[in-house]
């Protein structure tokens, strides 16, 4: 008699362990759990608060009074400051001159900074000693910087004085308008092309060293690597340095108080020197006020219309 063979049945897989309810954390745990980080960021947020948006909010209403500083009586007159400050023709030959130190001297900085952010950036105990020579200005005081370079551009100054030793003219360097307005451009740029150039140098050195061999083995120059590696990999680099330069100086002003005080006749007054001037020599602290404002407005729109075509030019130079 045969025996009939029957498969073993198949157990059935084991159901999907569910996970657990998930609780909701209360309102106590979570102010618990983001206290320290609330505690430390409050000091910073404090001091943004003191120092930028109560002063801002606080100019903002001043810009429509004619508050002079020292009266506790004002008057609030409307738009009447805003309409002043585009009417004065001080503002707009201080708005020229503001414009083109500006631009002159972003495009001096950066390029001086990256042409020696190049050449010193390898390694070398010299390379090192240069880059500290270099930088050592962006450190000093722009008002200790000015009254320097105005005791060597002076008539009777240093400079002026070897040239006479060798049988040169004495130059007008502070007294003539456009001497003057060169020598302020020349003195910042001075002052300020080793902060470019140390961030160039950052930049220079994050980039990979296996480009640059790769490039030596297709027997690439040092200036089409430059050209072809190190400027598009450290166009981020670019935006940075520009920015910050650019809107520096749209606020400078401590340079030409020590360097020229504004002279010859006026001709060498920037934005922020006159808003100074304005507010408490001839103390109309509303209308320094409302330039204030301008100012902030112009230099918000300008920063944020650069930053935005440099990253479009970065997008292009990384495709």
């Amino acid at each position: 008699m045969s025996q009939t063979m029957t498969a073993p049945p198949i157990a059935a897989p084991p159901p999907a362990a569910t996970p657990p309810p998930r609780r909701e954390r209360s309102a106590a745990s979570r102010i618990r759990i983001g206290l320290p980080g609330f505690l430390m960021a409050a000091p910073a947020v404090i001091v943004f608060l003191l120092m930028f948006v109560i002063p801002m909010i606080l100019a903002g209403v001043l810009s429509f009074t004619n508050w002079t500083g020292y009266s506790l009586n004002f008057d609030f007159v409307g738009w009447e400051n805003y309409a002043k400050a585009f009417r004065n023709p001080r503002s707009a030959s201080a708005a020229v001159f503001t414009g083109i130190i500006a631009l002159v001297g972003t495009v001096l900085c950066n390029v001086v900074g990256l042409a020696l952010a190049a050449l010193i950036s390898g390694p070398g105990r010299a390379n090192t000693i240069l880059r500290t020579i270099f930088f050592y200005p962006y450190v000093i005081s722009a008002l200790i910087i000015g009254f320097i370079w105005s005791a060597m551009l002076a008539p009777s100054g240093a400079v002026n004085g070897i040239l006479a030793s060798v049988g040169l003219p004495a130059m007008p360097f502070l007294t003539d308008p456009n001497f003057a307005k060169a020598s302020i451009i020349f003195t910042i740029v001075w002052s300020h092309f080793g902060f470019n150039m140390i961030l160039f140098l950052a930049g220079i050195k994050s980039v990979p060293s296996e480009y640059y061999e790769a490039a030596t083995v297709d027997g690439a120059s040092r200036w089409q690597q430059f050209r072809s590696i190190t400027v598009p990999l450290i166009a981020p680099v670019f935006t940075v340095n520009i920015v910050l330069t650019l809107v520096g100086l749209l606020k400078v002003y401590d340079v030409v108080l020590s360097l020229t005080d504004g002279g010859p006749a006026g001709s060498t007054q920037t934005i922020v020197y006159q808003i100074l001037k304005d507010s408490f020599a001839d103390s109309a602290l509303g209308f320094g006020a409302a330039q204030s404002i301008v100012l902030l407005i112009v230099t918000a729109v300008i920063g944020l219309g650069v930053t935005l075509l440099r990253r479009r030019a970065e997008q292009k130079a990384t495709d």
